[in-house]
This record gives C-alpha cells, structure tokens and sequence, in this order.
C-alpha cells in the first residue's frame, strides 16, 4: 500500500468515527417542562436541525406534555418522529411546525428518534 492508500483509509476511520460521535455520544441540551401553553398543558419546542434541541425533556409522569418540533431543514432522516412507547410516527414537514401531545404513564425514560433512528431524544418522567 502506498502513503496516499493508508492517508484514505485513516481519513475514512476518522469521518465513521465523528460521525458515531455525533449521532449517537455527543451530549444534548435538556430541558425541564415548567411553563404552561393556553390549554395549561406544559408545552416545549423543539428544534430539529441535525438533531433535536433539547434532546432531553423532563416532564411529569402521569401528566400530558405537548411537544412542537419545529422542523429547519430538509434532510431526509429529520422528516419523521417516532415515539414507540407511546405508538406515535408523525411526519414533520420541513421549515413547519408539528406538535404531539403525550402523556407519560409513569416514571422513567421514553425514547424518541427519527424515522431511520439516527437522532435520538427523550422524555424524563419524574
């Protein structure tokens, strides 16, 4: 093998190994639910561009959270959400935004990614 050969290969190596770091280590921002939409049912946005933010939402068990995602970009993996505690896979339009409502039914932690399951987030019930 020449030095161009192992100067590829180590570039590949790196651009996997970032992009496993992003998608799946990289820390995100978390939230707790504290403030109340029109309806009195906490409500937080989030922001989908290359990820969610916050990717962590602390909510109450037991009690309804409504969650806009509020969807900057056109990225083909953005364009779904799925809960798959709760049975919800919702279409997020692109630069528009789509809001679901749950309710967690007790305590602990339920998963939330796109559709291909690259972007991940989740609901803290405490």
């Amino acid at each position: 093998m020449t030095s161009t050969d192992w100067l590829v290969i180590a570039a590949g190596a790196t651009a996997v190994a970032w992009v496993c770091w992003y998608f799946f280590l990289a820390p995100r921002a978390a939230v707790s639910v504290a403030t109340s939409g029109s309806s009195g049912i906490p409500e937080v946005t989030i922001t989908v561009k290359g990820g969610y933010d916050p990717a962590q939402i602390r909510v109450k068990a037991g009690l309804p959270v409504r969650l806009i995602f509020d969807r900057q970009e056109t990225s083909s993996c953005s364009e779904e959400v799925v809960f798959p505690d709760f049975g919800v896979k919702r279409f997020l339009p692109a630069f528009e935004k789509t809001t679901i409502e749950v309710t967690p039914p007790r305590v602990g932690k339920y998963g939330f990614t796109c559709g291909m399951s690259m972007l991940h987030g989740s609901l803290v019930a405490e």
